[in-house]
């Protein structure tokens, strides 16, 4: 991997550490659903007249089907969940789920894309499962119905993240990463659109929220999708997903500084075996050695 694909990584990884930072602030007050709503619709505007400049919405209008798909499986789905989880988990814990999306991605590869599912795979969906265990089970903080709801529906959107990114690989890998980003967000936003009169927010939004909404949308989401497809077309969809490994120490270091958020000895020992059983799931170690070697 080329020093400039690790930066765009790191910086990747900055962002959307960021955004379960943004989540946790405006979920509460907005809801999940209207605030992936405004996150989604803001992304897709803003870059609409820049697509419309690259005279690049033909190219939109003629790959409509399968960016619904990515809108629906890659940002309107998986984005509601987190924003409901992040409701009531901490930050760094939200986005510790948020990892286990590569180790689904093993799987997701060995029955969609026949990959054969290697021992050492096996081993590391393993530890991954065993680090979400010890996260879940042995924690700071009162477990309650609404606790394990947060959990699956933030394991549930890192599954739905596994099942795009092959997809996009398929599917839009000629297409370029702006069309997909401006057509996945503008799809996420119409299939939301019928929920919003059923889920209106009980409070106004403060100036806090609202500064998190407009940075969920423009740099967590606009700018850093644009980086996401880009990564998926340069290095494929696999190695795209390893920006996951990065992302839960961006979003504790976000949640202690800006929110005085905890980190505990269960998230870390929990955070360390789900990124572990994830390395050795996606064989990063192997091909470590193997760049070693040469």
């Amino acid at each position: 991997m080329s020093i400039s694909n690790i930066a765009k990584l790191l910086l990747l990884a900055a962002l959307w550490g960021g955004s379960f930072l943004f989540m946790r602030i405006a979920a509460p007050i907005l809801g999940p659903v209207w605030l992936i709503e405004f996150r989604v619709l803001l992304a897709g505007l803003v870059l609409l007249p820049l697509l419309a400049r690259l005279a690049l919405l033909g190219e939109m209008r003629r790959n409509l089907i399968p960016l619904l798909v990515v809108g629906c499986l890659n940002s309107a789905v998986p984005f509601v969940l987190f924003a409901f989880a992040s409701i009531s988990l901490p930050a760094g814990f939200t986005s510790i789920l948020n990892a286990t999306a590569p180790l689904f991605g093993t799987v997701v590869a060995a029955v969609w894309l026949k990959e054969k599912l290697t021992l050492t795979q096996a081993m590391g969906f393993g530890l991954g499962f065993v680090g979400v265990v010890i996260l879940v089970g042995w924690r700071s903080f009162a477990t309650t119905p609404t606790f394990f709801m947060a959990v699956a529906a933030g394991l549930l959107a890192a599954l739905l993240y596994a099942i795009a990114a092959p997809y996009v690989k398929q599917n839009l890998a000629e297409v370029p990463s702006l069309v997909v980003t401006t057509g996945s967000q503008l799809s996420a936003a119409l299939l939301l659109l019928p929920i919003l009169p059923f889920t209106v927010p009980q409070q106004s939004p403060s100036l806090t929220v609202v500064v998190a909404v407009v940075a969920l949308a423009l740099l967590s989401t606009a700018f850093a999708y644009v980086l996401y497809f880009k990564l998926i077309q340069e290095i494929g969809s696999t190695k795209a997903l390893t920006v996951t490994y990065l992302i839960p120490a961006f979003a504790m270091l976000w949640g202690g500084l800006f929110l005085q958020e905890s980190i505990t000895l269960s998230t870390v020992v929990g955070c360390a075996l789900v990124l572990l059983g994830t390395a050795i799931a996606n064989d990063i170690f192997r091909f470590r050695l193997k760049s070693q070697s040469h």
